[in-house]
């Protein structure tokens, strides 16, 4: 977790509507399939005395994964040298995967989706790439109400790289439509992150954060098309997991929306440090009807 805002909502790009009165004491009771799985994941006991990474939900106040906008900023300095510009219209060439990212089972080699906007893919970011333009998005007034991440280049870059340095729980990308790049996304494993403490997380849970970064591709329905490409992308590749999860704001009707229309159902009404989410939830059992 925009017409809605952003994709951060689906298809919008502000929040709009208020938050919810309803209070729900705990995202444990909210579904009786979501039980707890008290067994503990492999990486998760490999990590156990490591320094924790970033977080990329609960700790930071949890990103919206908006489906035609923005999102609301996920937890997760330093100078960097000159950064030669992009031509418009030019996607950048996909990373290598470094060893951490099998966490994710390589994000980098999924490859293309088809969609009905055109061939969409996600791009591991390089920040002496593609900073300048991700840095732009973030200042942008309606994905900075969400992300919170507005500012010189070096704030973007240090949200970076927190996760590109980490342990390759959280994967930063760019969206890719048709050879250019137009949105952002975190792919992180929901399950070793600090929004496990707030849901009954099972072992490869995947979490989605999104942003759209241009107003013309808000709105529109774009970030719905997305949000359904990305989580077939996770599911088509992550054999382990059988559940892709969001968080976006409850008060952020359209991301709701949004995720609805892509497939996802309300799981849960959740209290993250900075902000009261609704727990979306794919289901790879449900994957054909929904």
């Amino acid at each position: 977790m925009p017409p809605p805002p952003p994709d951060a909502s689906t298809d919008a790009g502000t929040e709009t509507t208020p938050e919810s009165a309803t209070e729900s004491s705990s995202a444990d009771r909210a579904d009786v399939q979501d039980t707890l799985d008290l067994r503990l994941p492999d990486e998760l006991i490999a990590l156990f005395g490591a320094t924790s990474g970033p977080t990329s939900g609960a700790r930071s106040g949890a990103a919206d994964a908006q489906t035609d906008a923005h999102g609301e900023r996920p937890a997760h300095a330093g100078h960097i040298g000159s950064v030669t510009p992009r031509p418009p219209g030019r996607a950048p060439a996909p990373s290598a995967a470094s060893s951490a990212d099998d966490l994710l089972d390589n994000v980098a080699d999924w490859g293309p989706a088809t969609t009905s906007a055109g061939v969409f893919q996600l791009v591991p970011v390089r920040i002496e790439r593609d900073l300048p333009l991700i840095s732009r998005w973030m200042n942008d007034p309606a994905v900075a109400a969400f992300w919170d991440l507005a500012g010189p280049d070096d704030v973007t870059q240090a949200h970076l790289r927190d996760q590109i340095d980490g342990d390759g729980r959280s994967v930063p990308c760019l969206g890719v439509l048709d050879d250019t790049p137009m949105s952002y996304w975190e792919v992180y494993r929901a399950d070793l992150d600090a929004l496990a403490r707030h849901y009954p997380a099972r072992p490869h849970d995947t979490g989605l954060h999104l942003l759209i970064g241009g107003v013309a591709d808000r709105g529109r329905g774009l970030g719905t098309s997305l949000l359904r490409a990305v989580a077939d992308l996770v599911l088509d590749h992550r054999a382990a997991c059988a559940r892709v999860i969001a968080e976006p704001a409850l008060r952020n009707t359209p991301s709701v929306s949004a995720f609805l229309s892509a497939g996802f159902r309300f799981a849960a009404e959740v209290d993250l440090p900075d902000k009261r989410a609704a727990l979306m939830v794919r289901d790879r059992a449900l994957r054909a009807v929904l």
